[in-house]
């Protein structure tokens, strides 16, 4: 009755009750496929106007590509792109798009048919079909997805056409009407854990508001005690002031401090409420033993160590501070590694602190002597200080006084070394020290008497140490401490050894300042090895410029050839904004070693043309303010003057020929005047014509002599000297 002769109505009526014959199972299924060709006839079935023969022919097909046995055969019969055809249809009864998508749903199990539906227009579908009104046909979607996401090589589809945001805004439950689904929110976190597997994948889950949480068992959750009796606090350890003069008998004065809301309430910031929110969630979850199903755990099989959920930010951060203070040291380590991964922005690394993540790190860091757990708490650490904010909480909290004596032990491995140091940097940062002092007031007394306790000849003995025998990130990192131990304790001159000297001639010989860049064998990478080169001279020029304050440590070192080092790094190819403390080092050097030489010596020299006039002429490039454009031309204008040797030639070959000329073009008379007379000067070399008229210098010039403007003579000048 399949047969293309036949009736289109006993067609349908063949398709509806073979349809529902296979629902009966494998056998029936086996009785069906016994008829050779039925497979291509149901296929064509699909492209029937009819909805109800249609659903019926990818019902069949559903349950036929349920059989391992036959799924292969279904691929070949060209069922896939029937069925892709019948769901792009504009107008398709429900019904139908279920059977559709389940069909593929089953299909895609196989890994090889997984390759031919991982197409972007199918997707695109697939997508779509989340929102769809009826949960069966979300669910199905879903479920494709999850196959999908399987294979590693789908991934980057999958990211690129946007399953990510709609997957992640499914699982947070922001539609209401998803809230009832389990199992959509069960496919929607089956494909973003499997995208999180790739390191820059996770960023992107992460970044839509779902964090990866360790499943640790039931038994893990049972060492949890929660205070039942003490005064309420925030979730970060603030306690709430207590105004009642004595405990309600019954503890109403507890139940309803919740409920007084006066006009503070806009006080406590969105991110406070969220921890609150959070805390309030896991413990009472935590208290009911309904924390991961002991059942659940089970069914999982083998490598449960390893496994993985998800949950939305508000519960997910809150569930792995709670994590931080259980018994189970495995469990510990686990969350201190999810935070240490989850901690991708401003916004999660102060929610982490929010919602009380610094003091058990800190106190984990302090009570803790395996290196397992500490490696994780060091980097969560790390990461967590990266925010300025969450960095003043780590150091309030003491972890400075814990890092330090690990630091002083040698055994310790490298990246922890390295971990410590990245920390130490970013609390103990001397910019931010300075900073601090003008916007944030004066350092509180104890904060710089800790500071000064910790930071002792000991620990610099073994930052020196660490610098002479490290990787450029640990060298960086080691000169930085240094540096501000000796800002926050200017009377070290006991401290100051001929070591030092030693870290600062690594520091300032970078092998890559050698190497031609036409000769790199990577560009990228040469340039990554640059800016790298750049922060270390950076930071080892800062601690010179500091260090030659002190008398005795001048005594201590060779002045020339710091002097030499610093001349070589000023003419090299590093990036202009790390030649800053290079030149003012350099003059500072000039200037104590010598008695006062005039403007013209060759060190003053070299800094205006090295550092000075390639600043200059990115100022009037890039500044968007028109007075920082008027600071920089009249300041070339005063050096060109002043006839510097070679000056002219540096402008030019700096490019700075076109921003003078758009200067012309401005209302500011002294803008245009300065301008007027660095160009004349440059036309007096004749190499310097062709740019000066490339870049539209005569029509200006032209507009300004007709307009009889107050430059119009100079202007005149100017176009005399060229070729026009």
């Amino acid at each position: 009755m399949l047969g293309l002769d036949n009736d289109p109505l006993d067609r349908e009526q063949a398709i509806v009750a073979l349809w529902k014959y296979s629902l009966g199972g494998k056998k029936c299924v086996d009785a069906i496929m016994q008829f050779h060709g039925c497979l291509s006839l149901i296929v064509n079935l699909l492209k029937s106007e009819s909805s109800s023969a249609c659903e019926a022919a990818a019902g069949l097909i559903r349950s036929i590509a349920a059989v391992n046995l036959y799924r292969e055969s279904v691929a070949e019969s060209g069922a896939l792109e029937e069925i892709i055809a019948l769901l792009s249809r504009p107008s398709l009864a429900t019904v139908v798009k279920e059977q559709c998508i389940c069909a593929l749903w089953n299909l895609t199990v196989d890994e090889e048919i997984r390759e031919k539906v991982a197409d972007f227009d199918i997707l695109r579908l697939l997508i779509s079909f989340l929102e769809d009104d009826d949960v069966n046909v979300k669910e199905a979607a879903g479920g494709v997805l999850a196959n999908l996401a399987l294979s590693r090589s789908n991934h980057k589809i999958l990211v690129e056409v946007g399953v990510i945001p709609k997957l992640a805004k499914v699982l947070k439950g922001d539609n209401t009407e998803n809230k009832g689904s389990k199992v959509i929110r069960k496919e929607a976190r089956n494909v973003l854990l499997e995208l999180a597997k790739d390191e820059y994948y996770r960023i992107l889950v992460i970044e839509e508001g779902v964090v990866p949480i360790p499943i640790i068992g039931a038994d893990a959750y049972k060492s949890f005690r929660p205070d039942l009796y003490s005064w309420p606090s925030l979730p970060d350890g603030i306690n709430i002031e207590q105004t009642a003069k004595a405990p309600s008998r019954f503890g109403a004065s507890e139940l309803l401090l919740g409920l007084n809301v006066d006009k503070n309430v806009d006080d406590v910031d969105e991110a406070k409420m969220k921890a609150i929110i959070g805390r309030t969630n896991q413990q009472f979850l935590a208290r009911i033993g309904a924390i991961e199903f002991e059942k659940e755990i089970k069914s999982e099989g083998p490598g449960k160590s390893q496994q993985l959920t998800l949950l939305p930010c508000v519960d997910g951060v809150a569930r792995l501070v709670l994590i931080l203070g259980l018994a189970d040291e495995l469990a510990v380590t686990r969350a201190a590694e999810s935070i240490a991964d989850a901690s991708i922005n401003e916004d999660m690394r102060v929610s982490f602190m929010e919602a009380g993540a610094v003091k058990p790190l800190v106190q984990l860091l302090a009570n803790n002597n395996k290196e397992a757990v500490k490696l994780p708490v060091i980097r969560a650490l790390k990461n967590l200080s990266l925010s300025r904010t969450v960095c003043q909480r780590i150091e309030a909290e003491g972890a400075v006084w814990f890092l330090i004596n690990l630091l002083k032990q040698p055994e310790i491995s490298l990246s922890v070394t390295e971990h410590i140091l990245d920390i130490l940097a970013h609390i103990l940062d001397p910019s931010k020290e300075m900073e601090s002092k003008f916007y944030e007031g004066p350092v509180n007394g104890s904060k710089a008497d800790s500071r000064k306790e910790v930071l002792d000849a000991a620990v610099f003995s073994r930052l020196v140490q660490i610098a002479k025998s490290a990787s450029p990130n640990l060298l960086r990192n080691a000169i930085s401490v240094i540096e501000f131990g000796i800002v926050s304790n200017p009377n070290m001159d006991t401290i100051i050894s001929g070591d030092i000297t030693t870290v600062l001639d690594l520091a300032l010989r970078q092998k890559v300042l050698e190497e031609p860049e036409n000769e790199a064998e990577e560009l990228e990478k040469h340039l990554l090895e640059l800016e790298e080169a750049g922060l270390t001279i950076s930071a080892a020029s800062r601690l010179l410029t500091k260090l030659v304050d002190s008398e005795s440590f001048r005594q201590t070192i060779d002045v020339a050839v710091f002097t030499e080092l610093l001349r070589k790094i000023l003419k090299s190819s590093l990036p202009l904004h790390y030649k800053d403390w290079v030149a003012a080092c350099l003059v500072k050097l000039t200037a104590l070693s010598s008695p006062p030489q005039p403007l013209n010596n060759p060190i003053n020299i070299e800094v205006t043309l090295y550092k000075t006039i390639p600043s200059l002429v990115e100022q009037m490039s890039f500044s968007s303010s028109p007075e920082a454009k008027e600071t920089a031309v009249l300041e070339l204008n005063r050096i060109i003057s002043e006839g510097v040797p070679e000056s002219t030639q540096t402008l030019a070959s700096h490019g700075g020929i076109e921003p003078l000329v758009k200067l012309l073009e401005e209302r500011n008379e002294r803008c245009v005047e300065a301008s007027l007379s660095v160009l004349y000067n440059l036309s007096m070399d004749s190499e310097n014509h062709t740019a000066i008229i490339r870049a539209g210098a005569v029509p200006v010039l032209r507009r300004i002599v007709m307009s009889q403007r107050p430059q119009w003579e100079k202007a005149l000048r100017l176009l005399r000297n060229l070729p026009v």
